[in-house]
């Protein structure tokens, strides 16, 4: 039986690339804010945020499909692996801007100074 080796450099460099894109693009819009995405609202944060927060999540989900290979698997594994991830993050959202509101309202509203 024989096996053959084949190279997935160019696999690699994709990857590589892929991801570098997406970070360099973080960093673009981080070094720059642009005015109309870091001054808009939508669900009480800031459109750049959401902008950052879903570049994150596509790198993380693309390094799961990359270097876990599973874009061979069946569909129903994929998403075993992704579903919970998606909504543990969904969740953790929530409970950050739930808190997040909190913690400013009380701020806001009470005589003591902000001292942070």
């Amino acid at each position: 039986m024989s096996h053959e080796h084949v190279s997935n450099t160019n696999r690699i460099w994709l990857v590589f690339g892929i991801l570098s894109a997406v970070t360099i693009v973080e960093v673009f819009l981080g070094i720059i804010k642009p005015e109309s995405l870091h001054m808009n609202n939508l669900l009480g944060m800031n459109l750049l945020n959401w902008i950052f927060i879903l570049l994150t999540i596509f790198k993380a989900y693309y390094i799961v499909w990359a270097f876990m290979h599973m874009e061979g698997e069946k569909s129903s594994l994929r998403w075993s692996v992704v579903a919970p991830v998606i909504f543990l993050v969904l969740y953790l959202l929530f409970i950050l801007l739930i808190e997040a509101n909190y913690v400013f309202e009380v701020f806001k509203n009470a005589t003591i100074k902000w001292n942070f």
